[in-house]
């Protein structure tokens, strides 16, 4: 008996209902389960604490504001059957939960204000929580690493920390953005042990994030955080959108000769920012193409054209004196794959008004850099060299308004150099802003001989 069409297509259909049961069936097996979120307020702060029965896997936590709210994303994850969002608790006024796309859990936190975030994982397997500390936006950036890191109080902590003023109404955080390279379909180099830059440069980013944020002053934004692809473009933009005063984009280098190996900086080429000017004035058809707070679209070409030069000029300058402090630390790591700080044409660079540098943490194409950059102990360090060299830079030219402007007078301190190859005592000079004298008389120095790996004593430039 011949079937007719209609009979097929209807056990193709039924088939197709089958599988797809039968996937989602999978997916709710495999997915990690929110079974419970409780609010807690604090003194200082509201507490999250989500309740897991797996590891939260690459979350994203970011702001919205107008109204104020706070999301959290969670990939591969469901809410379980018994879950009840809580009610209204210090600063959250309320929880919503639901799924932007298959596979994602988000978690909306309805605020009653502005907030400064803080997250960490507490447990594994079936006890895992993810906390979420939720601190005012105008909350002192050392009670809140204290805070997050479980200590007491700042009070308890007060004779372990700095002499420093604390920040007022008039002196403003500094906006440090993080890009973690690559992510998501590009997984950028891939080290002969197979790892991947992708995942090592977003594990350096989170940790560079808690640096920056443990500093007074200043607060991270990261670009993005978990294995999401953003296009160029698209991460400087993100940078801007932030007001960032600095832009760092982390990467691991790779070469075709596996000997190549040591960290490098690099800033803007000025064939870079030259081809990024002549496409900012080619361009000017909406409001985001602001540069120093100046919209160029209402000026005629000629004028756009100087203010879009002397913006660049300036980022250019501050983005290499930045860089300098950020390699001088990276030397106490490891060795350096160049003695100074390099220029090229990267994309995530071109940023008009944001000052920028470009972080190789090293070459995973070379097995020791690939072995290190899997170890959580050098990418710690890494890390915490990197956001050094970013308060050394601000403590010695703090912006005015800023925490690091307030507190000036404390913070010039002698630091340190070390010596490269290549390098004079007249240009280590200048690069720190300081006399050839000045320098010569803080390291006691009868002659301007200076060896390769020396520490010199930089003393604190003049006021």
């Amino acid at each position: 008996m011949q079937r007719t069409p209609s009979l097929n297509l209807a056990r193709w259909l039924h088939l197709a209902l089958l599988i797809a049961g039968l996937c989602y069936a999978a997916f709710a097996h495999s997915a990690v389960q929110l079974s419970q979120l409780r609010l807690v307020d604090g003194e200082q702060s509201t507490r999250a604490e989500l309740k897991l029965d797996g590891a939260p896997g690459d979350y994203r936590l970011f702001s919205l504001a107008n109204p104020d709210r706070l999301v959290l994303d969670l990939p591969n994850a469901q809410t379980a059957d018994t879950f009840h969002a809580p009610g209204p608790n210090g600063r959250v006024i309320g929880v919503r939960t639901g799924q932007p796309e298959p596979g994602k859990l988000r978690v909306v936190f309805d605020l009653a204000g502005a907030v400064k975030p803080r997250t960490r994982i507490e447990g594994e397997g079936r006890e895992s929580r993810l906390v979420v500390e939720l601190f005012r936006a105008d909350a002192n950036e050392a009670d809140v690493a204290l805070a997050s890191s479980g200590t007491a109080s700042s009070a308890a902590q007060a004779s372990t920390l700095p002499a420093v003023t604390q920040p007022t109404s008039g002196s403003r955080e500094l906006i440090i953005a993080i890009d973690a390279g690559h992510g998501g379909r590009d997984p950028g180099a891939i080290g002969g042990g197979g790892t991947y830059e992708k995942t090592v440069t977003m594990k350096v980013a989170r940790k560079l994030a808690e640096e920056i944020n443990r500093h007074p002053g200043m607060r991270a934004v990261l670009i993005r955080d978990g294995d999401v692809f953003i296009p160029l473009a698209d991460r400087y933009r993100k940078a801007r959108e932030a007001q960032a005063d600095l832009f760092i984009s982390v990467h691991a280098d790779a070469a075709e000769n596996r000997r190549a190996s040591g960290a490098s900086v690099f800033v803007l080429s000025t064939r870079g920012a030259s081809s990024e000017a002549a496409r900012f004035l080619a361009s000017r058809e909406n409001n985001s193409d602001l540069v120093g707070g100046v919209t160029l679209d209402d000026k005629d070409r000629n004028l756009a054209a100087v203010l879009l030069d002397l913006s660049q000029s300036a980022t250019l300058r501050v983005s290499d004196e930045a860089a300098n402090p950020v390699l001088d630390e990276l030397r106490s790591v490891g060795k350096t794959h160049k003695p100074q700080v390099e220029r090229a044409n990267f994309w995530v660079l071109r940023s008009p008004d944001v000052p920028s540098m470009l972080v190789e943490t090293g070459f995973i194409t070379n097995a020791e850099d690939e072995r290190k950059l899997n170890d959580p102990n050098f990418r710690r360090r890494v890390a915490e060299v990197v956001a050094r060299g970013v308060g050394d830079y601000f403590s010695s030219q703090p912006p005015p308004g800023t925490w690091f402007a307030a507190n000036q007078s404390s913070l010039r301190t002698d630091r340190q150099h070390v010596v490269a190859r290549g390098e004079t005592l007249g240009l280590i000079a200048a690069r720190h802003g300081i006399s050839l004298n000045q320098l010569r008389r803080a390291n006691d120095k009868r002659s301007d001989v200076v060896r390769v790996g020396e520490r010199l004593r930089i003393p604190a430039a003049p006021q």
